[in-house]
């Protein structure tokens, strides 16, 4: 299948630009080949934008996102004819995602309007509902953005509104991308018989997608300097890809998610109540009363010692050397090189580049020699606990815009997210929002060619992979303590215990001022009194006590059979 992308030149027309039907039509008849809707549903559609958007015909409008390839079509592509349709002139910035952290914070501490909206990660969720700094979108909808408020928006069809919405049942932000974190493997190479019989022979059960990273550490240790050359591969072969540099990209691989991999956390969907990922407890107010297990939380608990062990550990043994020393976007494109046999911590964004052809992980038919699949979990986890992550990128309106560049501001944010366009978007960047574009006929048509991705998300798993939850009561100011405190675990300053024990108690250090400042009001922090740990240890669920074995009974599954449990 074929995919037509016009550039933006093709779009702005000479001088000042005018709302225009024409533009629409041109703008459909170039650039969207796929639709959830028909032409004469989209043409209706651009109308309504066309004429909603006249009262701000003429202005300048700045919004913000992290580069992505998502974003990129957004700001290249649907940026221009957005501008060239309605009148009103959008520039969309691409920065890096703490950038994007950082402009929203000064935006929140000064109350100057930097942009007029953000593409931020819903994990801001519990900051966004505590500190009541941004409009929520179920009232703004209803009341001052109605007469902007696509009635063709659908709010339904989109997957992620339970990770974008507060306990006060509210939406706060509205998704225009989200990925996964999966389990990436060489589907060519575990199906190889020489392979399966070696690792059959060495372990005593089948090489397949590991269900429990005592599996995934067997696996990793097989494929790490093995000989390959029976299969045309000269290479040195690694049995696992990860990244560790002192970077805040170092704090995403493990706020996202990697505790509740482990089994660090509470039950509980969209994340663990009342202890989440982070290790961080609340009450039954969702005020966070801790996050040392001195306070019954679990960031220091063994669960999360275990888990930050075992990353150390593969990184060192079974990963290519210059791992260690990378960044996440740095370390994203190197399975793709062909030397790596599985990633556990793999995010779905990176499909778009690990598809192209010419790849050594492609086959000349366009299917790739690689599979994406559930990640396998840790020793501490039970059934009903989290266990992956999804990144989901969202509009975000800020109270400090004014109201008029807000609504420029949403109309611009529903394009980009509209049913028109969506089914398009989410072939250039594989960054599904919506039902029904991942539902679309297209998809079935291109599945083969994506490694599992459509079936991931057409499947029940993918209710069990979550962003950040509501936990968290400011964002920026925690994320960055992870970074700085797992890189001293990372580099051997610090012992995984020290480095966690020394996160926790800055969490609460922070949670503590918020406490004192009282500025979340009701729904703010109110730190439990420190007791025993073994208090918290012995009581049922989250913080667990540390196992006597950590290494539980290896356990694998064929690929093709998970596919098959999914589709049922």
């Amino acid at each position: 299948m074929k995919l037509r992308t016009t550039t933006a030149a093709l779009l702005v027309l000479a001088g000042p630009a005018f709302a225009d039907m024409e533009a629409a039509k041109s703008f459909l008849d170039s650039e969207i080949d796929m639709s959830a809707l028909s032409r004469a549903e989209q043409e209706a559609e651009m109308q309504w934008f066309i004429d909603a958007a006249a009262p701000f015909a003429g202005m300048d409008i700045k919004v913000v996102s992290e580069t992505i390839t998502t974003h990129e079509y957004e700001s290249q592509v649907l940026a221009p004819a957005f501008t060239a349709i309605t009148g009103i002139n959008v520039t969309h910035d691409l920065i890096g995602e703490g950038d994007v952290v950082e402009k929203l914070q000064t935006q929140m501490q000064s109350g100057q309007n930097i942009y007029d909206a953000y593409v931020n990660d819903s994990d801001l969720i519990g900051t966004h509902w505590r500190y009541q700094q941004v409009r929520n979108l179920t009232d703004w909808m209803a009341g001052e953005g109605a007469d902007v408020t696509n009635p063709g928006l659908d709010i339904d069809d989109f997957i992620g509104t339970d990770f974008t919405s507060a306990p006060d049942g509210k939406l706060y932000q509205l998704p225009t991308q989200q990925f996964a974190n999966l389990y990436w493997f060489r589907y060519d190479w575990f199906n190889d018989e020489k392979n399966k019989a070696d690792f059959q022979e060495k372990y005593g059960y089948e090489l397949g997608v590991p269900v429990n990273w005592t599996a995934y550490e067997d696996i990793a240790e097989f494929f790490t300097g093995r000989d390959l050359s029976h299969m045309g591969i000269e290479e040195e072969i690694y049995g696992n890809m990860d990244y560790g540099k002192k970077d805040p990209s170092l704090g995403w691989r493990y706020t996202d998610a990697w505790l509740s991999m482990a089994g660090a956390g509470s039950k509980g969907e969209p994340n663990g109540l009342p202890v989440d990922e982070w290790g961080i407890r609340v009450n039954e107010q969702s005020q966070p009363v801790g996050s040392c297990v001195a306070r019954g939380g679990a960031t220091n608990g063994p669960a999360a010692v275990y888990a930050v062990t075992k990353a150390i550990e593969w990184l060192e043994k079974y990963t290519p050397p210059a791992a260690a020393g990378m960044t996440f976007s740095e370390a994203g494109p190197i399975p793709a090189q062909g030397n790596v046999a599985q990633q556990m911590f793999w995010y779905t964004a990176f499909t778009a580049d690990t598809v192209k052809p010419g790849l050594p992980v492609m086959n000349e038919d366009g299917t790739p020699k690689w599979r994406m699949a559930p990640s396998p979990h840790g020793a501490y986890w039970e059934e009903g606990t989290k266990i992956g992550y999804q990144d989901v990128g969202s509009w975000t309106l800020m109270k400090s815009t004014p109201e008029d560049r807000a609504k420029a501001a949403w109309l611009y944010a529903q394009f980009v997210t509209s049913k028109t366009v969506d089914t398009k978007k989410s072939h250039v960047g594989l960054t599904f929002i919506r039902d029904s574009s991942i539902n679309h006929e297209s998809f079935t048509e291109r599945s083969d060619k994506l490694g599992g991705l459509v079936e991931f998300y057409r499947s029940p798993a993918r209710v069990a992979w979550s962003p950040t939850g509501t936990n968290v009561p400011d964002y920026p100011k925690l994320a960055q303590l992870w970074w700085q405190n797992i890189g001293d675990a990372m580099s051997g300053a610090k012992t995984p215990q020290e480095a966690l024990d020394a996160l926790c108690a800055d969490q609460e250090r922070v949670m503590e001022r918020l406490e004192r400042a009282g500025i979340q009001g009701d729904i703010g922090p109110k730190l439990n009194e420190e007791q025993d740990p073994e208090y918290w240890l012995s009581q049922e669920g989250s913080p667990k006590a540390k196992l006597e074995n950590e290494d539980e009974e290896p356990q694998t599954v064929s690929y093709d059979e998970l596919i098959k449990s999914w589709e049922q």
